[in-house]
């Protein structure tokens, strides 16, 4: 019970369901109706994250012992070669359930796989490069679910905005992971351009994902209300949190600021669903 107990975690429900919901939002603003494939894609999301999840958990362990020690792994909860297999088995099952929507989902779980097993692997020590990885197989969740419900256009300003969002919230992970990921000689934006930089980086990531959240409303491609919502909502949030990280500088701290933001992201969600709205 307890190795159950410890996946589950290592897969982080949270975490996909974000996925999904992103997922829900493509399918939703696409407006083909074809929601059952929608909820193919939803599931094989969720799998895909899940997967990752574990593959990446299972690779840094050691790193976790000092950045997350109360997580499963490193805090020998769970075992690793079972966490490996589990990792395996949940993106074989997505592939399978993305073949019965259509080819381009087929190829788009591929290539999210792939490259999230690589991030693991080879990219996640580098400046940028898995951030933007990590940044892109979010933003592609909005897009899957668009070409599972067999219109794909709408969902482009989907992609822009989320993929400039994340890649801003895996900087502000970088600052958040500075401590272990040094000792552990993880080559991140803060460790090798130093924590001065990457809150530069951040300030214009997120300044940008604002003007570009701001874009749909200004062009009216969604109703009034989506305008509102993030001028009143979703900006006062991230301003707290730009002003709360030139002031934080423990782990934990930026930790807190990086949920906050996933929690601001979901509020923006909401806009999209009711600005969207015929």
């Amino acid at each position: 019970m307890e190795q159950i107990k410890g996946l589950y975690r290592i897969s982080r429900p949270f975490t996909t369901l974000t996925g999904a919901l992103a997922v829900v939002l493509g399918g939703y603003v696409a407006g083909t109706g074809e929601w059952f494939n929608v909820m193919l894609a939803v599931l094989a999301t969720i799998l895909v994250s899940a997967s990752a999840n574990a593959w990446n958990d299972y690779l840094d362990i050691e790193i976790d012992r000092i950045n997350q020690p109360t997580r499963p792994l490193p805090a020998g909860k769970v075992n690793p070669r079972l966490v490996k297999y589990y990792s395996f088995g949940l993106a074989l099952l997505s592939l399978l359930i993305a073949a019965f929507i259509n080819l381009p989902s087929f190829l788009i779980v591929l290539i999210a796989n792939l490259l999230l097993y690589i991030y693991s692997l080879k990219l996640k020590s580098t400046v940028l490069l898995g951030n933007i990885v990590i940044a892109f197989t979010s933003a592609m969740s909005a897009v899957f679910g668009g070409v599972a419900a067999g219109n794909a256009k709408p969902t482009i300003w989907l992609f822009l905005i989320i993929f400039v969002a994340i890649l801003g919230r895996e900087v502000l992970k970088t600052l958040a992971d500075y401590e272990g990921d040094l000792s552990e000689s993880v080559r991140t934006i803060s460790t090798v351009w130093g924590r001065k930089v990457a809150r530069i980086v951040f300030y214009v990531l997120v300044i940008a994902t604002v003007i570009m959240m701001l874009m749909p409303y200004v062009l009216e491609i969604y109703q009034p209300i989506y305008g509102y919502l993030v001028l009143l909502g979703v900006l006062p949030v991230i301003i707290f949190i730009m002003f709360r990280v030139s002031r934080y500088h423990t782990g934990p701290q930026l930790e807190k600021l990086s949920q906050l933001m996933k929690y601001d992201f979901l509020f923006w969600f909401v806009a999209v669903l009711l600005g969207a709205a015929a």
